[in-house]
């Protein structure tokens, strides 16, 4: 009898779960494959893997869980249609990290914004500043420029307008320097910046001991090179000087915005860095889509200018009043301190380097307000827009290379968190630009730097919409440290 009713019971049990299970079940799975975020029907194009299909991408808890030609089921959709879906743009030299450049580089497609130029002294308190409050991902460089000033105790607030730049080290100044170089990357810098042509009292042994510094941390430099004394065609000597310290060192090594320190040599030294790789040398170079560039007036690189023809200064413009200088007005801005937009090469020069397979895109872009160059809100669209588009001179895939995969790979021997940027696959962050490759294009002028590129409807970040029918979203802050292995 008891046996009798244990068996009832049981079944009773059984059935009832079983019931259960055909109720639920379903809704279960339902819940379990619907991701946080999907992106329908675009063209999703991945320049590792080659990857150049129509395809749905579905997100969760920011990062890339599925690419797959089947319908994906999400909480927040996406209709790409007509649509390139492809890995943020990842910028390496990006001087301006606040609000309003970040904004500016998110509407043109940026996810990763990094200052690895000039770079920064204190690694735990530029990071903590960023923390929680950034709309796309950041980073820096232990910075050579920065730490020398600190060390010299130069008035300059960027860049060098003292003895910083003017003062040759001493033997106790320098392994002061390198002692603050070394514990930036001990504290995640991503690599290390230098500038010789603003600290132009830096001697070559000084820069070689920076050099020895990053070699020990396999952390590469990346380098403003010094105008070359003779200057000239053919006069290469602030090139040599870095590529010799790489090659003495085996530091990696990344010339910045070659298009304008190479001048009227950039192919040759894009011919040099080819034949370097060759025999193994880690170099690489970096390049931006415009003929004018951006610095400080008060710094040392115009030095000894005070006698050049009017027409040198004419071709001077001042952004923050939008007037080209006279020989007066550069004496009195170069005691007042501030930015000057200068032509510093040709087309023909800045085609050479953006076309060359060897060079990344990255804008050396800094906005203050509504001042500044309009390569920092430009510069990605405009690559696309001209170049892929019109000119026809890279293919889309060429040009997604040198904005995603090329940056990735450069930092993801030191940090390897970038193995997950830069790529449209299953583990990666997911940082992603969805733009329209016939509208892209950057609106920005020298006038009107602070002008968002238009066809790039959505941009998201960890997962995370940063623009939304291409319009900024307001109040979202996804942006994470991209940082180095931290040692105590």
């Amino acid at each position: 009898m008891r046996r009798r009713n244990f068996k009832r019971l049981t079944e009773s049990g059984v059935g009832c779960m079983l019931f259960f299970l055909y109720l639920f079940l379903p809704l279960y799975r339902s819940a379990d494959n619907t991701y946080d975020l999907v992106i329908l029907h675009g063209r999703v194009m991945d320049p590792e893997s080659g990857l150049d299909a129509v395809s749905n991408v579905g997100i969760r808890n920011g990062k890339i869980a599925v690419i797959s030609g089947n319908e994906l089921r999400g909480k927040e959709v996406i209709d790409a249609q007509g649509l390139v879906v492809a890995p943020g743009f990842i910028d390496l030299h990006q001087h301006g990290q606040d609000e309003v450049n970040y904004g500016a580089k998110a509407a043109d497609g940026v996810t990763t914004a990094l200052e690895l130029e000039v770079g920064v002294s204190d690694m735990d308190e530029w990071y903590a500043a960023r923390e929680g409050k950034a709309r796309i991902n950041y980073g820096a460089s232990i910075g050579h420029i920065p730490v020398r000033m600190a060390v010299m105790h130069d008035p300059g607030t960027f860049l060098p307008s003292g003895d910083g730049g003017r003062r040759v080290a001493t033997p106790a100044e320098i392994e002061e320097i390198k002692s603050r170089i070394e514990r930036g990357l001990e504290r995640g810098a991503l690599a290390v910046g230098a500038g010789p042509t603003y600290t132009p009292a830096a001697t070559n042994w000084e820069i070689l001991e920076v050099f020895r510094v990053a070699a020990r941390y396999h952390a590469p430099v990346h380098v403003h090179i010094r105008g070359s004394v003779p200057s000239g065609e053919g006069n290469i000597l602030g090139f040599e000087e870095v590529m010799a310290a790489a090659a003495v060192t085996g530091a990696p090594l990344q010339i910045v915005h070659i298009q304008s320190t190479g001048g009227p040599d950039v192919v040759r030294e894009l011919q040099i860095i080819s034949e370097a790789r060759a025999r193994g040398m880690d170099v690489t170079a970096e390049c931006y889509p415009y003929t004018m560039g951006m610095t400080y007036i008060e710094s040392a690189r115009y030095d000894h200018l005070e006698d050049e023809p009017d027409d040198y200064y004419e071709k001077l413009l001042w952004p923050a009043t939008g007037e080209h200088l006279t020989r007066e007005s550069f004496l009195k801005y170069r005691k007042q301190g501030g930015l000057v937009i200068a032509p510093n090469n040709t087309q023909e020069m800045v085609d050479a380097a953006v076309l060359s397979p060897l060079t990344m895109i990255a804008s050396d872009g800094q906005l203050f307000g509504d001042k500044g160059h309009p390569r920092t809100s430009g510069t990605y669209a405009r690559i696309l827009g001209n170049y892929v588009r019109e000119k026809k001179a890279l293919t889309l895939m060429e040009a997604l290379r040198k904005m995603t995969l090329m940056p990735a790979q450069r930092l993801e021997a030191r940090a390897p968190m970038f193995k997950n940027k830069g790529r449209m696959r299953a583990g990666a962050d997911a940082d992603i630009t969805v733009f329209d490759p016939q509208r892209i294009n950057d609106q920005a002028t020298y006038e009107k730097p602070l002008q968002y590129s238009e066809g790039i409807p959505f941009v998201l970040v960890n997962g995370v919409s940063v623009v939304k029918n291409g319009r900024l979203v307001e109040g979202v802050h996804p942006g994470r440290a991209a940082r180095a292995p931290i040692r105590p």
